[in-house]
């Protein structure tokens, strides 16, 4: 399908032009904004040729793949002149971490391009200097790495333009504001010792700096609302941007710009802290849950932290790391999955899956292969927890805000650590033998039709473990549950906090934020109960757990109470879930969906599994 037919398609069913407040993308994903997020069908864009997948966390993220850039300027097309829908009657209330997000990520994500382009020439030139190619001494390579250094040091500008663009607002006059605190000869005497009406102004090099310059635009755009509702139209051309730069640019000297400096300083310092406590099992640790993070789009919340490290220290030791391990083991596992399936389609996604990892975009990997199989997932956190435990104990560093792979590799070319990018060489070499291994021995070719038509029955009935009412797992407002990436079952959304055993069985895990367990049939079937949405932010308040971690349960016994009107004041979708993880592909029958029950009604009956349908 061609861009234009995708673009007009995923626009139709995000709820049209009017209903995106904000659109943006990243290297695979068109990333919305919306007036209202009900109106997506998520469905219909799965069902788009050309579209991988789509996630909705703090934005509707439509994962496209190499092609997202001439999607995203055919939906800047049909949005050219469209009004956002200013009234678009009762709409839910976002949860503030929500917000937060969205706006970190709307301001943040633009910006990699431009560092990536810059951080790439900079690591180049230093390779062609290590090679003896072009000396660091020559006016040329001092120039092209001024060219390099440029994005990085003009940070505040950039930053300046995306939060402008996101809050609405003039963006040559957030320019302009931020621009006056790089002026050289300000620069200069606030370096000397200055005061502004006899008030004195900290010595900070805003160059290189993020904060001070969102912190100066989010005030310009009050100061722009301010002034544009009490001046009379025929001055208002010149006035507000007058009266606003007057206000602003002292304000972010004063007071905004050392507030914004000391965050940064401190944000950056906290990450390096936990790195120097817990050292490469962070990396380790990361690398191991970030196709969870990629999946659901939380992984862009790392970016705040990559651009202040760099603009900080010029260099970051943590998330790239990871990022390496993660991208690499995606890519051994698709080539492991290549050799071992009899699957033609399944073969041919795989590669060129796998080919796209090893470049470091992994989005084809895991919605067409690891997200689909969960012995493959086990795989690619195995692979990805020994790369980034590889790489972490090296100490890696990289130099440059891009995604790694292998023709990323010179963003760990260092000047001071000779030897910084062969141990990534050597951390990628672990990621994708240890993934691609893995995945080798795990692999188990998904059960056909054909077999699971003569598989043998064996019915196990599950009563219901919450009173309420009984919804399919599609209708869940979460990905992870909807697309049944965990496996099938049901939701319940509760109409009492209490969870009971829905069958005899065995503990066999159970959440310190105790909204969470896991248990295991008799005959071997393993069954996660999952209480709300986002719960697990609670920490455990609102919960009380009744069981422990290898206790033997009986259908009907109360496992957890968990208090409901609370966890709705907090914010909470309190819709709790049963899935049946292992094993996959089971028959259920599902008996009551869409209908209100207590515990003591049958939910659901297994009528098949795994094991039984290969025995």
């Amino acid at each position: 399908m061609e861009e234009k037919t995708v673009a007009k398609e995923v626009l139709k069913n995000v709820g049209g032009a009017k209903n995106v407040s904000h659109l943006e993308h990243c290297s695979t994903r068109l990333r919305f904004t919306l007036v209202d997020d009900s109106k997506v069908d998520q469905a219909a864009i799965k069902a788009i040729p050309g579209v991988l997948g789509v996630t909705q966390t703090a934005q509707t993220q439509v994962i496209i793949g190499g092609a997202v850039v001439e999607v995203y300027r055919e939906v800047e097309k049909l949005l050219s002149g469209v009004q956002a829908d200013k009234n678009p009657g009762p709409k839910k209330k976002q949860n503030w971490k929500a917000v937060v997000l969205d706006f970190v990520i709307s301001i943040f994500q633009p910006l990699i391009p431009a560092i990536a382009g810059g951080g790439i020439l900079k690591s180049l030139l230093m390779l062609l200097n290590l090679v003896g190619v072009l000396d660091k001494t020559t006016s040329t390579y001092q120039i092209l790495t001024f060219v390099g250094d440029a994005p990085l040091y003009f940070l505040p500008l950039l930053v300046a333009i995306t939060t402008a663009n996101k809050l609405k607002v003039n963006s040559l006059v957030a320019v302009s504001a931020v621009g006056g605190l790089l002026i050289p000869g300000l620069t200069a005497l606030i370096t000397e010792g200055t005061n502004l009406a006899g008030l004195p102004i900290q010595n900070i090099n805003y160059a290189y700096q993020v904060f001070p310059a969102i912190l100066c635009v989010i005030s310009y755009s009050y100061l722009e609302k301010f002034f544009t509702k009490i001046s009379p139209k025929v001055i208002r051309s010149f006035f507000v941007p007058m009266m606003s730069l007057l206000i602003v640019v002292p304000l972010t000297l004063l007071v905004l710009g050392p507030i914004g400096f000391t965050f940064g300083q401190g944000f950056a310092s906290v990450i390096m802290t936990i790195f120097a406590r817990f050292g490469w099992i962070a990396v380790a640790l990361l690398a191991a849950f970030l196709p969870f993070m990629v999946v659901t789009g939380m992984h862009k919340a790392m970016i705040p932290y990559v651009i202040t490290s760099l603009g900080e220290t010029g260099k970051e030791i943590i998330y790239n790391a990871a990022s390496l391990a993660h991208n690499i083991s995606e890519a051994g596992a698709c080539f492991a999955v290549t050799i071992r399936s009899k699957d033609k389609g399944l073969k041919a996604t795989a590669v060129s899956a796998g080919i796209s990892a090893l470049f470091g975009i992994t989005e084809p990997a895991l919605y067409g292969v690891t997200i689909l199989h969960k012995r493959v997932l086990y795989g690619v956190m195995f692979g990805s927890l020994i790369g980034g435990a590889t790489l972490g104990i090296l100490g890696v560093e990289a130099y440059v805000a891009v995604g790694p792979g292998i023709a990323s590799l010179s963003m760990f070319i260092s000047e001071t650590l000779p030897n910084n990018l062969m141990y990534a060489v050597i951390g990628l070499v672990v990621s994708f033998i240890a993934s691609f291994t893995a995945v080798f021995v795990l692999w188990k070719e998904p059960v056909n039709e054909e077999t699971e038509e003569n598989a043998t029955s064996n019915e196990l009935v599950f009563h219901a473990p919450v009173e309420g009412k009984v919804i399919p797992l599609s209708k869940v407002n979460d990905d992870v549950f909807a697309s049944k990436m965990l496996g099938d079952g049901v939701a319940i959304i509760p109409t009492k906090g209490e969870l009971y055993a829905p069958i005899n069985g065995t503990i066999k895990m159970v959440y310190n934020t105790k909204h969470a367990l896991g248990m295991e049939t008799e005959d071997g079937t393993e069954i996660l109960f999952h209480i709300g949405l986002d719960t697990v932010n609670l920490d455990g308040k609102y919960f009380e757990s009744f069981v422990r971690e290898g206790q033997a349960v009986t259908q009907g016994e109360l496992m957890i109470k968990f208090d409901l009107e609370e966890i709705k004041k907090a914010g909470f979708d309190p819709t709790t879930m049963i899935v049946i993880t292992e094993p996959k592909h089971v028959a259920l029958n599902i008996a009551a969906e869409e209908q209100v029950i207590t515990k003591e009604e049958k939910i659901f009956i297994i009528e098949g599994t795994e094991e039984n349908a290969i025995a």
